[in-house]
């Protein structure tokens, strides 16, 4: 694994390490991010893109094609590809962010919405 990809799964693992229930896994031999058995994020094979859940992909892909985009592949699901390299930090984070609440459950995005706001 390069450097590159190395200190990007460092900040998602750190982003993602203060969400409540999340865990790491393996998917298709790669690092994967699951909120109890939902698949919210996980590094794609050629260690370059991140495959992430959103429902608003296409905002995203409008905004900056090159950063964010899918492949035929995930043309029916709600997941899009993020390019590690051109991808802001900070950007980074709130998509890994909006993704987890997009595939918690009620209960504990309460929890956490309440913790954010104290």
């Amino acid at each position: 694994m390069e450097q590159k990809t190395i200190l990007a799964l460092t900040f998602i693992r750190n982003v993602v390490a203060a969400l409540p229930a999340t865990s790491e896994k393996l998917c298709f031999d790669t690092p994967a991010f699951y909120i109890n058995k939902c698949l919210f994020a996980r590094l794609k094979e050629d260690e370059e893109h991140l495959v992430i859940y959103t429902e608003e992909r296409e905002q995203w892909i409008q905004k900056d094609p090159q950063t964010f985009m899918i492949t035929p592949h995930y043309v029916n699901y709600k997941y899009m590809l993020v390019n590690l390299d051109r991808v802001e930090p900070d950007t980074l984070k709130e998509l890994l962010i909006t993704a987890w609440k997009q595939r918690t459950n009620k209960t504990l995005l309460k929890q956490y919405l309440a913790k954010s706001i104290t």
